[in-house]
């Protein structure tokens, strides 16, 4: 397939995503996933996973495999404990931003962390998450972790670079990611306040939280997603506030 070189944009609904739920897990696919599989919905750009799960209090993901993935993990409600077989271990919540590179192998887990302690005051409630994976540069490389907390730059309201493999963003980014093209922003927008969509050949915009309206295509809510190839440049406003994650990728899967 040849590569886009006109403006394009999709909106994906959030009532449109694939559905996984069984009795500890509530988990919403952009693109196809496990069980689901969709030939025309495989991926947007480097982006090949966005899921938007729900776990409930005492479960979770036990350990499992990963291969050649770069995974960026952004916790909205809850708290997230993760482990894996280099030795890492972290609790991840709203405002930290997490990053495994899986490399050659590792084998993690994901659990709800459900007993919180938050000035003395404990919660047992779900965890919702959103993990996105995007392709490395190249396969075999050493699996890594990193984690950073990011809620203090997030309180400005624009877009802050999260999770970057980009020259553009080494010395702003929070994590890295080992991917030279990509780099995902997160925006807290304020109520009557504006980011603007970065220029790339392909972008992502996910609203995790709240709702935005987009210049030239209306509004967005909580679960909607916005594919751009060759665009950019757009306004983003809330009225009442919202959360959005916006990936910026200059090539994509395959070319």
């Amino acid at each position: 397939m040849p590569a886009v070189t006109t403006p394009h944009v999709y909106v994906h609904r959030a009532g449109d995503r694939l559905k996984t739920r069984v009795s500890w897990l509530d988990s919403k696919h952009s693109f196809s996933f496990g069980q689901h599989y969709d030939p025309d919905n495989t991926h947007h750009g480097l982006l090949l996973v966005n899921n938007d799960d729900t776990v409930l209090p005492d479960a979770g993901f036990e350990t499992h495999p990963h291969k050649d993935m770069e995974i960026v993990t952004w916790v909205l409600r809850g708290s997230l404990v993760h482990q894996d077989s280099i030795g890492n271990s972290g609790v991840i919540y709203p405002g930290l931003a997490q990053r495994m590179s899986a490399g050659k192998g590792i084998m993690h887990s994901e659990k709800n962390d459900s007993w919180r302690v938050r000035d003395d005051d404990q919660t047992h409630e779900p965890v919702r998450f959103v993990q996105m994976w995007v392709v490395p540069d190249e396969p075999g490389l050493t699996p890594g972790y990193e984690q950073l907390e990011v809620d203090h730059e997030l309180l400005a309201g624009g877009l802050v670079p999260i999770a970057s493999g980009m020259n553009a963003y080494k010395d702003h980014a929070a994590i890295r990611i080992n991917n030279k093209n990509a780099a995902m922003h997160v925006a807290r927008v304020q109520p009557g306040h504006t980011v603007t969509v970065p220029e790339a050949p392909y972008l992502h915009v996910f609203v995790t939280q709240g709702v935005a309206e987009m210049e030239g295509v209306g509004e967005l809510y909580e679960g909607d997603a916005v594919r751009l190839s060759n665009s950019g440049g757009q306004t983003l406003t809330s009225h009442d506030g919202a959360e959005l994650i916006i990936w910026e990728m200059h090539s994509r899967i395959g070319g």
